[in-house]
């Protein structure tokens, strides 16, 4: 597998919306959609759509990124009957959720709490490889195991058994959550141990984390996850650094900090000036995702996040933290110079 630089699902945080402006700042070959939970055998079309309405624009994002639809459950021919009904809609690809640590999830059997039942896990792969058209990759996510990793490596031997096209691997446990660290030395065992391609996350935040994952695991594909959100232009400067363009050059990421000029050539990987129009767009958008009384807390968690990387995000957060409105929210961003970019 070529160096790739995937989006990754995260439910409750990278929607449609926030997909679409990650997307269009650039350096994606791919996404992965949030999780479509999986309750019967079989679903009508708007459930797929709802989570993933790319799939009414060839299944690609406005500035062209493939987007896969994850499932999630735990009954392997309720999962084949729905990978059946979303095939309908021609999706690049067919995710299965493996690696969902939630507790409301896990009590139902599904996600992370299957990788106790490797067995479940091939038989759930091989009948939703089975009802997809072969020209559909599915593919699959996972954690290292529950409490520990005992089980890795049987999980993902089952999963290449079952005919998954390539395999995620989460560097964490599931009652790790999403605890530091990332045990990347765990998904180059599990590449060593499958013979289909094998696709790194967790804990990349920088250039130099992606940098020292790939060394670690080996892997050449690695998926963006919550650092992707901190710093929107963390894709778009590992694709420059592939590339070998100036842009890939940046003082903010320690494999660099030799070169204290080079930020002049990247000024938008660091510049909140350039953040700010794409989080006056997302906010503009919301409306169309949720409820305007739950858009204040969409915008909050991702503020959040920025503040990791842009020190402006942590005032803005601060400011819009105990507003329950998205009028006191307008007010505020607009005080901040965050309008109608």
């Amino acid at each position: 597998m070529t160096a790739r630089v995937i989006l990754a699902p995260m439910e409750g945080l990278a929607d449609w919306l926030l997909r679409d402006v990650l997307t269009q700042v650039g350096g994606y070959d791919a996404a992965v959609s949030e999780f479509v939970r999986v309750s019967g055998p079989k679903m009508p079309l708007r459930s797929f759509r709802r989570v993933s309405p790319e799939l009414d624009h060839g299944g690609r994002t406005p500035s062209g990124v493939p987007v896969d639809v994850q499932l999630l459950g735990s009954d392997p021919d309720d999962l084949a009957d729905n990978a059946a009904q979303l095939a309908r809609l021609s999706p690049p690809g067919i995710d299965l959720n493996f690696g969902c640590p939630v507790p409301q999830v896990n009590r139902h059997g599904a996600g992370a709490a299957l990788l106790d039942d490797p067995a479940r896990i091939g038989r759930i792969v091989a009948a939703v490889r089975q009802a997809v058209p072969a020209v559909i990759p599915v593919s699959a996510k996972m954690r290292l195991g529950i409490r520990d990793t005992a089980r890795a490596l049987d999980c993902a031997r089952a999963i290449a058994a079952g005919g998954a096209s390539h395999l995620v691997v989460h560097a964490r446990t599931r009652d790790a959550f999403y605890r530091p660290p990332a045990h990347w030395e765990w998904v180059a065992y599990i590449r060593e141990a499958v013979a289909i391609p094998v696709i790194a996350n967790g804990e990349v935040w920088t250039l130099d984390d992606y940098l020292r994952c790939r060394a670690v695991t080996g892997c050449s594909a690695v998926m963006l996850g919550r650092g992707a959100v901190a710093d929107p232009f963390l894709a778009r400067r590992i694709r420059a650094f592939l590339d070998g363009t100036p842009e890939g050059a940046c003082e903010s990421d320690s494999i660099n900090s030799t070169n204290p000029t080079s930020c002049a050539n990247c000024a938008d990987c660091a510049d909140w000036a350039a953040l700010a129009p794409l989080l006056a767009q997302y906010w503009r958008r919301l409306p169309e995702k949720v409820l305007p009384c739950h858009a204040p807390g969409r915008l909050k968690m991702w503020l959040k996040l920025l503040c990791r990387r842009f020190p402006e995000a942590e005032a803005l957060y601060q400011a819009v933290r105990p507003l329950p409105d998205a009028a006191s929210v307008t007010a505020v961003l607009a005080r901040h110079h965050i309008g109608e970019g």
